[in-house]
């Protein structure tokens, strides 16, 4: 195990990929598609043969700068290894394209879940192919969320610790700092990984107990806790577990709200019990608030329309408006079958604009949510909320510790500036979009899909459902970018760039 600790990050990642291609082989054997399960079997031989002469002949090189050669790892996980994935989705879906293929691994893997394709046209095994790699993309996000990103100051931590960015000054003491990069790696991914599989594996015997077929049940279990959102039956919509299945994802979405939820965020960082937590506080807040409101609105729809008194189309519209909420709220995507009874109920157009503003807060950091986050939100409130109150009290000493004052202050900083760098990345974004041909709106709901990593967004924003497929090569190219952009974050590119980094 310590030979395969001093490999290469990327060269382990290629060894994982390669074996997980013989998840998609056996199924298709199992369910008589021989020629899938012959493409998935023949690449991932190929890519494991090619993956060990890689690691004999890079088994003596010495690692460089460990912290920056981690990060450029990040980014060569969501852009080059795709292309290794996509290579059994090219020859098990002939009719398409590579370059398809790639776009739609690095959606799959960013935990985007975008889709290039109608739900009918690719096999089951490809559509278990697409949600392994997504699942496989959210363990990837959780281990080197702590194991990487933290000790660097970065991905939201940097908010609890008030430092610069990428400074190294990570919560959880020395012993964090103080482990090899490797050893790092190796301690959270097998701290988390019975977790992680342990509650997808839950989810999926439930969904299946719940009605919803082995298949359906595996891909909405493991998008669920990877909060990629990719169905094989185009959403809720097509599942039979009904309203039973989706109180089950609802519980299983929770987990995304938080990093204390799993046991590497208790290793990273444990002063206060879960029900202190802010970010499962904020999430409250916006789960309670936000369907609330809606709820609201939509009575008053129904004051319009008369029907006020059909109380079973008003429960039905509270239940789907609640697990919508949290379902964009985790950058999951799922829609809920009653979000169309709420719409029908009310007789109002869909808030779009509230489900992008939800994917845009993110879920918790250290999760597999994307977003600004919680925790930074939560740093911005409190900081308005001691700027009100000095403006009634300017000689008031803000109080709760050293820690609230460094989240009031320091911290709301560097939410603040990750919060302009986002709007900045949407509005390049959109920018690039409008000159690849796309209107106002068409841009601007692909560029908060893509940066927020929730595929899913496209088809419920706008008035009418935006198709990925409609758009031409540069504008999938642009929105690629993003998703990678939204994955890794823009405070670890900027670090990747700072001369600084590089020379030390």
């Amino acid at each position: 195990m310590h030979r395969i600790l001093q490999l290469p990050f990327f060269v382990i990642l290629m060894g994982i990929g390669s074996l997980s291609m013989y998840v998609p082989a056996a199924h298709g054997f199992v369910t008589r598609n021989y020629p899938v399960s012959r493409a998935f079997f023949y690449a991932g031989t190929l890519f494991f043969i090619a993956t060990a002469l890689i690691a004999i002949a890079t088994a003596a090189n010495r690692p460089g700068h460990p912290a920056r050669n981690q990060l450029l790892t990040l980014l060569g996980a969501f852009t080059v290894l795709p292309v290794m994935l996509a290579v059994p989705f090219a020859e098990a879906v002939p009719d398409t394209t590579f370059y398809n293929a790639w776009w739609e691994m690095v959606s799959s893997l960013t935990t985007t879940g975008a889709t290039l394709f109608e739900p009918a046209r690719l096999p089951g095994s490809v559509h278990l192919w697409r949600a392994l790699v997504g699942w496989m993309g959210g363990f990837f996000v959780l281990v080197t969320a702590v194991a990487i990103l933290a000790p660097m100051n970065l991905g939201g931590f940097e908010v609890l610790t008030g430092a610069p960015a990428g400074q190294g000054a990570a919560p959880g003491g020395q012993t964090l700092r103080n482990w090899a990069p490797s050893e790092r790696l190796w301690r959270y991914a097998v701290t988390l990984f019975p977790v992680y599989s342990g509650l997808t594996l839950a989810l999926w015997i439930a969904l299946i107990l719940a009605g919803d077929r082995p298949l359906v049940a595996a891909c909405h279990a493991m998008s669920t806790l990877a909060t990629s959102g990719i169905s094989p039956v185009g959403g809720m919509a097509g599942a039979q577990s009904g309203v039973g299945g989706e109180g089950l994802i609802f519980l299983f979405m929770i987990f995304a709200l938080s990093r204390r939820l799993f046991p590497s965020g208790r290793m990273v960082l444990n002063r206060r019990g879960l029900a202190q937590d802010p970010e499962l506080r904020m999430a409250l807040l916006f789960v309670t608030l936000v369907p609330a409101l809606l709820f609201l609105r939509h009575w008053v729809g129904a004051l319009e329309v008369d029907e006020v008194q059909d109380t079973t189309a008003a429960l039905y519209a509270l239940w789907g408006t609640i697990f919508t909420v949290l379902s964009f709220l985790t950058t999951t995507g799922f829609e809920s079958v009653d979000w169309g009874e709420a719409r029908t109920w009310s007789g109002l157009a869909t808030p779009g604009l509230i489900l992008a503003g939800l994917a845009v807060i993110g879920g918790g950091v250290a999760t597999t949510a994307g977003g600004v986050k919680l925790l930074r939100v939560y740093a911005l409130f409190r900081h308005g909320e001691r700027e009100i109150e000095r403006l009634v009290h300017p000689h008031s000493i803000g109080g709760a510790g050293v820690q609230a004052r460094r989240l009031r202050r320091e911290g709301a900083q560097m939410a603040w500036i990750f919060f302009m760098l986002f709007a900045l990345s949407i509005a390049v974004t959109m920018l690039a979009l409008s000159l690849a041909g796309l209107n106002f709106v068409a841009s601007t709901t692909f560029a908060v899909a893509a940066l927020s990593t929730t595929g899913p967004l496209a088809s419920v924003t706008a008035g009418e459902p935006l198709s990925w497929a409609g758009l031409d090569a540069w504008a999938q190219m642009i929105l690629a970018a993003a998703m990678v952009l939204g994955r890794l974050e823009t405070l670890a590119i900027i670090a990747l760039l700072n001369p600084e980094f590089w020379r030390s």
